[in-house]
Parts: structure tokens; C-alpha cells; sequence
């Protein structure tokens, strides 16, 4: 049986935001699910790049959480990381589970 969800995701920097802080949270709040996904390269709010590299690894490599849930509560839960997440850095839209 399908039912509605809404996903979302938070983009972060590795070394500039508080990644455990914000995972901490999701846990506390109980989402449904949620991953945390490590990018080898992005262009930040500064617009400045942001890579990996054989030699040396990088401590700004852009972090994603994305997570799922009811609408209603990833509405909630996106309130409740207000103090940790800038809003223009989240962005959710509707989805489907168990299809």
C-alpha cells in the first residue's frame, strides 16, 4: 500500500556545520528514515569549489542528510532543526512509499 511521504534534504559543509548536532536531532524526533551522504566535489554558498583529491582529502566536502516522513511531520522536524540549518539550505517535495 502506497502512502504519501514528503522527502527532504539538507545541504551542509563538512567542518562548517554541525553534522552530529543535526543528526542527533533526527534521531530524538524519530523520522521515518534518514542517510547521510558525503559528496566528493560541490560549489557552496560562496561560490567557491569544493573537492576531493588523491593527496589530500578536504575538510569542506559538502555533506547531505535527506530524510523522509509524513508531510506534516518533515514540516515539524524541518521547524525544529531551525536553529542548527539556514532554510534557504533545505529543500523537500512530495513522494511515495511502499509502491
Amino acid at each position: 500500500m502506497s502512502q504519501a511521504v514528503t522527502m527532504a534534504r539538507i545541504y551542509l559543509v563538512e567542518g562548517r556545520d554541525d553534522v552530529n548536532k543535526i543528526i542527533t536531532r533526527l534521531v530524538d524526533i524519530k523520522v521515518r528514515g534518514f542517510t547521510v551522504f558525503k559528496g566528493v566535489a560541490g560549489l557552496g554558498s560562496d561560490h567557491r569549489l569544493h573537492k576531493a583529491s588523491l593527496l589530500a582529502l578536504s575538510s569542506e566536502l559538502p555533506i547531505i542528510i535527506e530524510f523522509f516522513d509524513e508531510p506534516d511531520r518533515v514540516r515539524e522536524t524541518i521547524e525544529k532543526l531551525g536553529d542548527l540549518v539556514k532554510p534557504e539550505l533545505v529543500i523537500s517535495w512530495p513522494a511515495q512509499s511502499g509502491i
